[in-house]
């Protein structure tokens, strides 16, 4: 393949299978993230171009999308990631840390595909995929996380529609438990790892390359009449019908 292909969050975890799968499958890849340290590392071990990038800051997303050139045919947005875990969702019911709380899930989660997905869809060619990652999280969106993602999911679908006369199609996809990310930031405790891969059909973890092979088809010509679709990758503990 010789496509050329950006992956915001790809830095590290999820996006990082992502753009090493596209990269090893022969495209040119961009990658973006805050870190600029880890992105530089990342690019070299994979074989990828790094453009230093908070996907919330609109003046930063509109001067990477400059950078990342005129011509795209496919667009990951990875950046994100359950922002509770860094900053609590407010304690004894103060609404303005609430309040903050959930702006920042769904900056992290929302917004950076928003903003990513506008500076860049005019440099998308026709034959061209936008692939968001939302989560199994959505299905029970008690908090600002699986909100923001499910909220994600809606945009996906009317995106599909704005996006689809171009040439090109959109979708999200949505993990379960998937090992080696870091996602949980090492609170996960043995109680809730038992219970999540209990939870699944296979009975098994999912893992990086379950979530880079999904993106990696839904790029290829094989998938082009698929568009506007939530597919779960999470070993049916979530089942869909």
């Amino acid at each position: 393949m010789n496509r050329i292909v950006l992956v915001t969050g790809g830095g590290s975890g999820l996006g990082k299978a992502v753009a090493a799968r596209f990269s090893a499958g022969g495209d040119t890849v961009i990658i973006t993230g805050r870190n600029e340290s880890r992105l530089v590392s990342t690019a070299s071990e994979i074989g990828a171009l790094p453009i230093t990038c908070d996907a919330t800051d609109p003046g930063q997303v509109s001067r990477m999308a400059g950078e990342a050139g005129p011509d795209l045919d496919v667009l990951v947005n990875m950046a994100g990631g359950n922002t509770d875990f860094v900053r609590p969702r407010g304690q004894d019911g103060d609404l303005a840390d609430i309040a903050a709380a959930w702006r920042a899930n769904l900056d992290a989660n929302l917004l950076s595909a928003v903003l990513t997905t506008t500076a860049v869809l005019g440099s998308l060619r026709a034959g061209g995929s936008i692939i968001n990652i939302g989560s199994i999280g959505a299905e029970y969106a008690s908090t600002s996380y699986g909100a923001a993602k499910a909220a994600l999911a809606a945009w996906t679908a009317g995106l599909s529609a704005e996006v689809g006369p171009k040439g090109l199609t959109a979708n999200v996809i949505s993990p379960g438990y998937t090992a080696g990310t870091g996602f949980f930031q090492n609170r996960l405790t043995e109680q809730r790892l038992a219970a999540l891969i209990g939870a699944t059909h296979d009975g098994r973890a999912g893992q990086p390359a379950d979530i880079a092979e999904t993106a990696w088809f839904l790029a290829s010509a094989g998938a082009r009449h698929i568009t506007g679709q939530n597919l779960h990758v999470n070993g049916g503990a979530h089942t869909t019908r």
